[in-house]
């Protein structure tokens, strides 16, 4: 008789990697999909294969996602996108996440948590009231409106997902390990939690979570994406599966109304205007200077980096990029040699510049179409040569408190795909924390986020929450083009909450001061911080420092006066998991080529066309 799966895959531990593995760069001339799940990424495969652009098959790649990784993203969830158009060079922004519900207001949600006036306190993320509008449907059909080929139909997008849920699917490692921890808040969450777990006669109330490499099906979820294939927008937003969603929400004593998911589905995703930074520091014109054609004498030789404007947390990066190339130009940090990267100093000073960006974006990021946010003025050169002045090189920083940019100037998976006409796309979609809140919609299939924890419940704070409002949002896609052209350089992200613009800064320094391949500078170890959004700014001072990282720099940050916390196994998914797709150009044949390097800290990677 033939051997059942479990005899292919060892038991489950929480052991990371038991061996070094090693990953090359993938190249194509034609596009590439990088993304966290090898079968979500065939998804976005096939609808490029069919005719579709990189927008179409971003947009399959979710749908799959969501299907084979709901432990990190849904349709019940958020996404953000930057789109590069290779014919007008022009980097385009759409924000599609979702709003607060009309009762969503600081009276009510502070009654309702028990919490007693001047009494600090938070909205739980597995609490009901951390459920906002899920701004995912309406993203995706506005992906494919806006951006799409127009040669493909929504239904031919989702097909292979759809097909996924109905005939099955076998899970991949790192996504059993979350689902089996997350199994007992997706029964208690919600009298639903069934449709989410794999059916087993043997198991507690006839289902459980599937283990790796066992098959698992979602019809109903399937079936939540035929509705929106077919109708579009109002096939979520109204009918069946908004009722559900609003019934299952109010059972639990929830806030949402029918009412607000058809003012979201009237409002759409917003196009905004991306914000960037260019960057000139760390040798960086060195570094490209043999590689430009036409050779690079007397042109503006850098990169940009773009990022998503508030209620994003994308400003962090930019700061922080920004921040370290005014220490730079001061002479505080040293121009970095690839000898330097990841030692104790070069750390600090990303360490430092990030606390400071931080201390910032926790004050006065959130949702700009209700409060004004001053994003100009904080990644403009005077403010972040005058923050950076907080920077000490010698010792790590007790606490810092934001700025007045005023005065100045007066969690989630996240994937790119490129395709062969030159576009690219950079996509992130979340349900915050793992499944979000876990409760399920009956018949629908997927949990919904719990992104409304990230609100504020301080009287006066701008990120306090209110009706119909955007919270700071952790999600961020990025993209980089270069500076003497406009020509793209990269797509890239790194998922994983407030880790996300950490991920962003590390990852792209890799590349420049490490001069490592898109790959590597995904393999590298990397540190993370907490963003300090607690009680008076005093949140978690700790430095995470990934497994891997060499023993004399973890001792060069204590000395530094750093708390250090050395994070092992499968732990480790803290730091994020990252894509990078790089382009360029063959100057002999004068073909583009795509470059790709996928995360090792997830279960998929990076495939060509």
């Amino acid at each position: 008789m033939t051997l059942t799966i479990s005899s292919v895959t060892p038991p489950e531990s929480h052991v990371f990697s038991k061996f070094a593995s090693r990953r090359s760069v993938v190249h194509s001339t034609r596009g590439i999909v990088s993304c966290t799940q090898s079968l979500a990424a065939k998804c976005g495969i096939e609808v490029l294969e069919a005719g579709g652009n990189c927008a179409d098959a971003a947009v399959a790649v979710a749908a799959g996602l969501n299907m084979t990784e709901p432990c990190s993203t849904g349709i019940g969830g958020d996404m953000f996108c930057l789109f590069y158009d290779a014919k007008t060079k022009k980097i385009s922004a759409m924000n599609g996440s979702g709003r607060s519900g009309n009762k969503y207001t600081l009276e009510t949600l502070r009654k309702s948590l028990g919490l007693a006036d001047g009494e600090f306190g938070k909205i739980p993320m597995s609490s009901v009231y951390s459920v906002s509008v899920p701004g995912a449907p309406a993203g995706w059909c506005d992906t494919v409106e806006r951006f799409g080929s127009g040669k493909v139909s929504m239904e031919q997008i989702l097909a292979p997902a759809i097909a996924l849920g109905e005939k099955g699917f076998p899970v991949a490692e790192g996504v059993a390990h979350f689902w089996n921890k997350s199994e007992a808040q997706i029964r208690g969450a919600s009298p639903n939690g069934s449709e989410m777990l794999k059916k087993d006669p043997a198991a507690q109330n006839g289902v459980r979570a599937p283990r790796a490499g066992e098959i698992m099906k979602n019809p109903t979820l399937a079936k939540t994406f035929r509705a929106l294939a077919t109708e579009g927008k109002k096939g979520f937003y109204s009918g069946r599966i908004a009722s559900e969603l609003v019934k299952v929400v109010q059972d639990l004593g929830g806030l949402l109304e029918l009412e607000d998911l058809a003012h979201h589905m009237e409002t759409g995703s917003e196009p905004v205007e991306a914000i960037s930074l260019k960057f000139r520091g760390q040798n960086v014109a060195d570094l490209f200077k043999d590689t430009i054609l036409g050779g690079a004498e007397g042109k503006d030789v850098g990169v940009e980096l773009w990022e998503h404007p508030p209620n994003g947390q994308g400003i962090v990066a930019l700061m922080a990029l920004g921040i370290i190339q005014e220490l730079e130009a001061a002479g505080k940090i040293p121009t970095w040699s690839p000898a330097d990267f990841n030692t104790a100093p070069y750390l600090h000073a990303i360490i430092e510049s990030l606390r400071i960006a931080f201390a910032d974006a926790s004050w006065f990021v959130t949702d700009p179409n209700v409060t004004n946010v001053p994003s100009a003025a904080m990644i403009s050169q005077p403010y972040l040569a005058d923050r950076a002045k907080l920077f000490d090189a010698a010792k790590a920083s007790v606490q810092v408190d934001h700025g007045s940019p005023a005065l100045q100037s007066s969690d989630t998976v996240y994937f790119a795909v490129s395709d062969s006409e030159g576009n690219a796309i950079s996509f992130i979609n979340s349900n915050y924390g793992g499944f979000g809140t876990c409760i399920i919609p009956a018949g629908c299939g997927f949990t919904l986020q719990n992104r409304a924890a990230n609100f504020s419940l301080e009287a006066g704070h701008p990120n306090v929450v209110e009706p119909r409002k955007r919270p700071y949002h952790t999600i961020i896609p990025a993209a980089v083009t270069n500076l003497h052209d406009g020509s793209l350089h990269s797509v890239f992200g790194v998922m994983g909450g407030f880790m996300q613009p950490q991920g962003h800064v590390q990852v792209l320094l890799g590349q420049i001061v490490g001069r490592l391949t898109p790959q590597q500078a995904l393999d590298a170890p990397r540190v993370c911080i907490g963003p300090g959004m607690s009680q008076g700014g005093k949140g978690d001072r700790t430095v995470y420092i990934e497994e891997g990282m060499p023993a004399e720099t973890v001792e060069g940050l204590k000395k530094l006066g750093h708390e250090v916390q050395v994070v092992t196994d499968m732990e480790r998914s803290q730091f994020g998991r990252g894509q990078i797709i790089r382009w360029s150009i063959d100057p002999i044949e004068n073909v583009g080529v795509w470059s790709a390097g996928s995360d090792p800290r997830g279960d998929g990677g990076a495939y060509p066309l």
